[in-house]
């Protein structure tokens, strides 16, 4: 039996944007909102503490698990690319890094959306870090690039290993210089990262905490959880109503004012296509009526990706087993206690920022320290300790994959195609990458720590064996975004216009991660949160 409910606006997704948005419209407005999240209301409160994430970082509790299709350029690998399933999306699970990118991110963007002869997007860096400051409740940062008061607080870990001290030390003496603030006027350094922890408390501050609980008990929010949404239904122009599964009864939602996407760079052009939005070929494949043509949708899949080097160490100067047995119940009381100890750190407590290429004022390259060995045992080849993993990340891949249906069925996941490597530049800067990383480990201080390398070996040094380590290891960096992107009439494959809204709808409009043109040169969470907030002003306008 269908149940229908009517609401101003219907939010599909309860990640980070849907957070933002709903409690804006709900408080501002004063409208009726519904959001649908398909995981989910609650996750467990060991997500709350700063290192209770990485319980559950292999699991699926909280994360859909997308395996990939295989890729011919990594050897036919398809590697695994999680997507947050819970009430307040990635914010909830993720290692709470907060890190807004570099200003050109932000004005590649306005490029994009900005008319010839037009409007002049409104999408710059100028424009958006209004939103930011408003947003922030810095710990200890002010001024002309950081907010004090906001909903979401931001600071730095409660604790760091030895790792991170050497690591940063031996970083400034390979030339990196130190850099006390990767969001204020440049990212080249290295320093400590910023995360979304509320700095009294020692606990996440998740855009659910930071934006959505306010609202909780306001009698015009609704909040469905474990609702998958199976179409949206179409009469002319006009979104009329959505339909969701929950617990085995199929419902539907209708939306007087406007319905807005927010499930992610995975689920959004998914639900596009399943409602007969997207190209035309892609969904004449699975029998399925084009309504809208947008051959964007879908189309423009970035990703941010990172190679390691393992090393072991010569004693604990990280967090090797202190996630069992007797240092785990001693850390957890001394957190519980004093809100001190290793609790409060995420593990990844430090990165750099630098272009191999010798352009460091866009820097292309971000480099993680994680204080213990970060591989899986079957990828090693030995049994993990106490040890280092530097990873390093590329920011801005040439390449673009893409996101397609399975089938028609709404319950099968999307067909997700990375393209990683699929740029012959994105393998080269990933390689300059790997050298870096490696270097460090035998310059000094950190060099006095470390034992060995182990992975991929001292022995690994040809450009073609270097090559072969970095397809054999790259993985996701957790930040798919791009896949309903906003551009110019002239783009052929632009999804939304620059006010986000779908293009040949009235009141559809996508206001998640796939709204970028490009990729940020950072943790992308940050960048959702304050388009998100650009995008209740447009709704609202």
């Amino acid at each position: 039996m269908s149940e229908n409910r009517q609401f101003d606006y219907v939010i599909v997704g309860g990640g980070s944007s849907a957070c933002v948005v709903a409690a804006r419209l709900v408080t501002e407005q004063k409208a009726r909102v519904l959001i649908l999240e398909q995981g989910p209301r609650n996750a467990s409160q060991i997500m709350h503490y700063p290192a209770g994430y990485m319980k559950f970082l292999a699991r699926d509790t909280y994360l859909t698990m997308h395996k990939t299709k295989d890729q011919p350029q990594l050897g036919g690998r398809g590697p695994i690319v999680p997507q947050a399933k819970v009430l307040g999306g990635g914010s909830t699970v993720n290692a709470m890094v907060y890190m807004r990118g570099q200003a050109a991110d932000y004005d590649r963007w306005n490029e994009a959306v900005a008319e010839p002869g037009g409007n002049d997007g409104q999408w710059s860096y100028r424009d958006m870090l209004p939103y930011f400051r408003q947003q922030e409740d810095n710990d200890h940062l002010a001024g002309e690039y950081h907010g004090v008061g906001g909903p979401l607080k931001v600071s730095d870990l409660g604790h760091t290993s030895p790792m991170t001290r050497t690591y940063m030390k031996t970083l400034q003496g390979m030339g990196i210089p130190y850099n006390p603030d990767f969001n204020g006027l440049r990212q080249f350094g290295v320093g400590f990262m910023q995360h979304t922890m509320d700095w009294e408390k020692r606990r996440r501050c998740s855009a659910v905490d930071a934006f959505l609980a306010p609202v909780m008990g306001n009698p015009l929010l609704t909040i469905e959880t474990s609702a998958t949404v199976t179409r949206l239904c179409m009469e002319k122009n006009r979104i009329t109503s959505i339909e969701y599964v929950q617990g085995g009864n199929s419902k539907t939602a209708t939306a007087d004012v406007e319905v807005l996407l927010a499930a992610g760079a995975y689920q959004t052009p998914k639900l596009l296509m399943l409602s007969g939005i997207g190209p035309e070929e892609e969904l004449a494949r699975h029998g399925l009526k084009t309504l809208v043509s947008l051959p964007g949708v879908g189309k423009n899949l970035q990703d941010h990706y990172e190679v390691p080097v393992v090393a072991t160490t010569r004693g604990a100067f990280g967090y090797f087993g202190q996630d069992r047995g007797l240092a785990m119940l001693r850390a957890g009381l001394q957190y519980l206690l004093f809100k001190s100890g290793p609790v409060t750190t995420t593990g990844v407590e430090t990165c750099a920022f630098f272009d191999p290429d010798g352009n460091n004022e866009i820097p292309t390259i971000q480099m993680f320290c994680v204080p213990t060995v970060y591989l899986d045992r079957d990828v090693l080849g030995t049994e993990p300790g106490d040890g280092v993993t530097i990873n390093a990340l590329l920011l801005r891949p040439k390449a673009r994959g893409s996101v397609t249906l399975a089938s028609a069925d709404p319950f099968a996941n999307p067909v997700v195609d990375t393209q990683i490597f699929g740029h012959p530049d994105d393998l080269r800067l990933s390689m300059a990458g790997f050298r870096f990383a490696r270097s460090v480990l035998s310059a000094s201080p950190m060099r006095e720590l470390i034992e060995r390398e182990i992975f991929p070996g001292p022995y690994v040094t040809s450009d073609e064996a270097i090559a072969a380590h970095c397809r054999r290891t790259v993985k996701t960096g957790y930040h798919p975004v791009g896949t309903c992107k906003m551009g110019c009439d002239n783009d052929p494959e632009a999804v939304l216009t620059s006010d986000l809204k779908v293009r040949g709808l009235d009141n559809l409009r996508v206001i998640d991660a796939s709204l970028m043109p490009t990729i940020v040169s950072g943790n992308t969470n940050a960048a959702v949160l304050a388009a998100a907030a650009k995008a209740a002003d447009l709704i609202s306008n």
